[in-house]
């Protein structure tokens, strides 16, 4: 069973900072009252969202949001797939949601789901208030939160309009999804067994591994995906992306798939690596054909 190695510090919380002129709120809990489920009080048991907000002229048109996962095998939060990816977006025009969801071995299914579906219909419920389209909101995530992303993608509902929380009447259903080296499948040979073990525990059943791998779960529904990963990834083997590709393919949902042939696990932006980190202005290429942001990548970049 592979070891996920994650090199990036753990993400524990963020405060009110300015980014290259956009000002991120303080984090909100995603229940005000209290989560569902919660086992204690402390940071880990209360998941956030911290909205960095896309800077547009006054009076100007309303903005794409795109809500973030990072990675860390469902146990971290990968700080560096976080708050720099939030400020990427804002770069080409989309405003970045990070969220903090619970994690293992505390917490598990359907908890992680449970905090991304309440994040997406968050955005959507105070989309006014962020100067966003309710119908631009996407998801973006990374290996495990590739997997959390996936998930949302696939297990989705469209609110209860007889919800007395406004929130809950929202849909949770994303309008598209960026994973990136994404821990997709839940049964071996190709699975992350520590974000499998985090999110179901020791000895889940044969049937809850089928139910939550993502690969399994997609249908016509599924909203238009971005993929990013590497031949030789080490940790999260590159048959996830295949796989979600494939079944993406059979169902006739529209997608982008790129495969590097070299490239470690966990690289983000890939800002030092002047192959990887092309990956980003080909997905604000494939955003901006979804009304997601601006075209930013380079003609260097795209051969």
């Amino acid at each position: 069973m592979r070891t996920l190695v994650r090199t990036a510090s753990v993400l524990v919380g963020m405060t009110v900072c300015v980014l290259g002129g956009a000002v991120s709120a303080a984090p909100l809990p995603l229940w005000a009252e209290g989560a569902p489920g919660a086992k204690g009080t402390e940071p880990g048991d209360i998941p956030t969202i911290t909205v960095y907000p896309a800077q547009v002229p006054a009076g100007g048109p309303k903005t794409a949001a795109i809500v973030v996962c990072p990675g860390g095998g469902y146990g971290g939060l990968a700080a560096h797939e976080a708050e720099p990816i939030a400020q990427w977006l804002n770069s080409i025009g989309v405003t970045g949601v990070v969220l903090r969801y619970r994690l293992g071995p505390k917490y598990h299914h359907p908890i992680e789901l449970g905090d991304a579906q309440r994040a997406i219909r968050t955005v959507r419920a105070r989309a006014d208030e962020w100067n966003v389209d309710p119908q631009r909101v996407g998801i973006l995530g990374f290996s495990a939160g590739g997997h959390l992303a996936a998930t949302a993608s696939t297990q989705f509902d469209s609110g209860n309009p007889n919800a007395k929380d406004p929130i809950d009447r929202q849909s949770s259903r994303p309008d598209v999804s960026v994973l990136v080296y994404p821990v997709i499948t839940l049964t071996d040979p190709h699975t992350h067994g520590g974000s499998r073990r985090n999110l179901l525990g020791e000895s889940p059943s044969q049937e809850l591994i089928e139910q939550m791998s993502a690969e399994k779960r997609v249908t016509k529904q599924t909203p238009p995906t971005f993929i990013f990963h590497t031949a030789d990834d080490q940790a999260v083997p590159v048959e996830n992306a295949l796989l979600y590709a494939m079944a993406l393919r059979k169902n006739g949902v529209p997608f982008e798939l790129h495969v590097y042939e070299h490239g470690r696990h966990g690289v983000g932006l890939a800002k030092d690596d002047p192959i990887l980190g092309t990956w980003p202005g080909r997905c604000a290429d494939w955003l901006a054909t979804k009304g997601f942001g601006e075209k930013k990548a380079k003609a260097e970049d795209r051969r």
